[in-house]
């Protein structure tokens, strides 16, 4: 195994259930800590905002690359642990298929790496959360596209449709109406 290899040349679509299993795992794990390591530690620095900008890049440009479990788990982990950035979770898209199949993890991991990312540049927007979860879904569709690249047949009708929504212009009017049913907090 090369040195930050997180599988050896392991099948995208394998790759892709381990980082779905590792999205859920380490959620939970992380956010059952929270409370705990928000306590322990300061504000995030710029240099870590930084590191986390440039892991976040990357895995969105590959989202089954050999670095990208570590990446998406080191910016899971940071934001569990800085006490003043949020990601919100919101269930814009619902209609993703449950489980392993077709690349869900990974592109639910793609809404929160844009999510993430919105936070961190969005300095004076954290309390936008319609803006956020716009950027999460726009950052899903992104890594839904890279996933297509790797294998055209996995396609999904409702990731398609949202796509022409944004092509038209009516994406955020979908996002508006979906975090008003759906985000509470």
């Amino acid at each position: 195994m090369q040195s930050g290899a997180i599988w050896p040349a392991e099948n995208p679509t394998t790759l892709s259930r381990k980082i779905s299993a590792a999205v859920v795992g380490c959620g939970l794990l992380l956010a059952s800590a929270a409370s705990f390591t928000q306590d322990r530690r300061g504000p995030s620095t710029a240099e870590e905002r930084q590191q986390a900008l440039e892991y976040i890049h990357s895995w969105q440009a590959d989202p089954l690359g050999p670095q990208a479990k570590d990446q998406f788990a080191w910016v899971l982990k940071w934001f569990v642990d800085v006490p003043d950035l949020t990601v919100h979770v919101c269930t814009v898209l619902d209609k993703l298929p449950k489980g392993e199949k077709k690349d869900s993890g990974t592109i639910f991991g793609g809404q929160f790496m844009a999510q993430a990312a919105f936070v961190i540049e969005n300095a004076g927007k954290r309390d936008d959360r319609i803006a956020e979860f716009q950027a999460g879904v726009e950052g899903a569709l992104h890594v839904y596209e890279v996933l297509l690249k790797a294998n055209s047949k996995d396609r999904q009708p409702y990731l398609d449709d949202l796509i022409e929504r944004s092509d038209q212009g009516t994406l955020a009017q979908f996002v508006k109406e979906r975090a008003a049913a759906e985000c509470k907090n």
